[in-house]
C-alpha cells in the first residue's frame, strides 16, 4: 500500500465509487423513464469498473510482479469499456433521434398538385 500517497488513495477510492454510483443512478433513470438503451448504457460502464478496480488491486499489493497481468487486464477493460460505452452513446443518440422524429408532426406531401 506504500506505493500511492494518502490523497491518491482517496481519488482512487472515491472515483471507484462515484462509478458505482453513476451506473446505479443510470440504472435507476432506466427504469422509470422505462427506456431500456439507459440500462444498455448502465451496463457498458460495467468494463471501465472493472479496469478500475484492476488498478486499484495492483497499487493496494505494492505493485508486484506477480500481479502483472492485472495492468493487461485493466488496460484490456479500458478499451473495451471504451468501445460499449461509444456503443451505448450511439444507441442513445439513435433512439432519441427516432423518438423524435415519431412525435413530430407528419410532413405534407412534396408531390405537386395538379392545377385544373
Amino acid at each position: 500500500m506504500h506505493a500511492l500517497s494518502v490523497p491518491t488513495w482517496i481519488i482512487h477510492v472515491s472515483s471507484v465509487i462515484e462509478w458505482i454510483a453513476a451506473i446505479w443512478l443510470i440504472w435507476s433513470y432506466g427504469e422509470i423513464t422505462g427506456n431500456r438503451y439507459w440500462w444498455a448504457l448502465s451496463c457498458a460502464m460495467l468494463p471501465a469498473l472493472v479496469g478500475a478496480m484492476c488498478a486499484c488491486t495492483w497499487h493496494f499489493f505494492d505493485n508486484p510482479e506477480s500481479l502483472d497481468w492485472l495492468v493487461t487486464l485493466q488496460a484490456s477493460m479500458t478499451v473495451l469499456g471504451n468501445v460499449t460505452l461509444c456503443a451505448a452513446a450511439w444507441w442513445i443518440w439513435r433512439c432519441s433521434r427516432k423518438s423524435d422524429q415519431d412525435t413530430s408532426e407528419p410532413e405534407k406531401s412534396k408531390t405537386p398538385v395538379d392545377v385544373v
